[in-house]
């Protein structure tokens, strides 16, 4: 727990990867008292190296922890892991999930902690490994309004927009949404890409135009020199985007709410994911699209 010589929480925080490491780096800056955990012990060292306290288990890290922050890539991980936090959590404690999850999930998760006492919040960021780096995400936040408002200090620490969305499961379903506008504003501006470079325009140029007005967007300035470069190192894996999208059709269908273009993407997406560029960036949303046109680029 939390010390005199420490005012603010101490923090378990499960999951080190793209996300999660520049994410509890953060709060390490801010001056929380991090504990970290995750399966490679190399991403647990790094946060000690950067001030963090490492942690050999989920139950060594939750234990003596005010906030435990879950960042991991998909339901069945994070049904799992709680089960453990839940097991070695004590009354009061808030745990705060900031994956992209079904929000039947989510809410199951909050149902179950309630039981023992444990305040649960869903906080799915969007703004990618970039936005994780620089502390500017935006987060969707989905529980009870008194436990949103303990979390703030947390979240400031992470982000920049800062949202209370509704009850439990809101948060997620706002991320859902999220993410089926960007799938969709990336596979547009890669479309536009393989058009403007057919005319012979000069891309750079013509992207930057393109920014300054209404078709200008953070996909546009966060992706467009990813794929001008065809540099598709991951800052967020297809694979992710591919599960994303499965929990928004599957969310919307459920809801009765048809959506024809984000079916596309997903479809296409898909594709890319079966044939093995799952853990390329979901920038690489291009190399289809060249394919597609008959024009690809080596």
């Amino acid at each position: 727990m939390s010390t005199e010589s420490n005012s603010k929480p101490t923090v378990a925080f499960i999951g080190l990867g793209i996300m999660g490491a520049p994410m509890a780096a953060n709060l390490v800056k801010a001056g929380f008292d991090v504990v970290g955990y995750n399966r490679s012990e190399a991403a647990v060292q790094a946060l000690v190296a950067q001030g963090g306290r490492g942690a050999g288990s989920t139950a060594e890290a939750v234990r003596d922890a005010d906030i435990v922050i879950t960042m991991l890539p998909d339901s069945p991980d994070v049904e799992q892991v709680i089960t453990s936090v839940l097991e070695h959590s004590h009354p009061g404690q808030l745990v705060i999930d900031m994956s992209t999850i079904r929000p039947d999930v989510s809410r199951s998760i909050a149902a179950a902690a309630a039981k023992v006492g444990v305040r649960v919040l869903d906080a799915p960021v969007s703004g990618g490994e970039a936005g994780a780096i620089e502390g500017n995400l935006s987060i969707m936040v989905g529980g009870a309004e008194a436990d949103f408002e303990a979390a703030r200090p947390v979240f400031e620490a992470v982000g920049s927009t800062i949202v209370h969305v509704g009850p439990h499961g809101a948060g997620q379903t706002v991320k859902a949404a999220n993410q089926l506008i960007v799938a969709g504003n990336i596979q547009l501006l890669a479309e536009a890409v393989v058009f403007l470079e057919s005319a012979g325009v000069d891309l750079e140029r013509g992207l930057r135009v393109l920014g300054g007005g209404l078709a200008g967007s953070t996909v546009l300035n966060r992706k467009s020199e990813a794929m001008r470069t065809r540099n598709f190192a991951p800052g967020f894996r297809l694979a992710l985007h591919h599960k994303d999208m499965g929990i928004v059709t599957a969310a919307a269908r459920e809801a009765g709410v048809v959506i024809p273009l984000g079916s596309a993407v997903a479809q296409l997406i898909g594709a890319l994911v079966a044939r093995g560029d799952g853990q390329l960036d979901h920038s690489a949303l291009l190399k289809l699209t060249e394919e597609l046109s008959g024009r690809t680029t080596d």
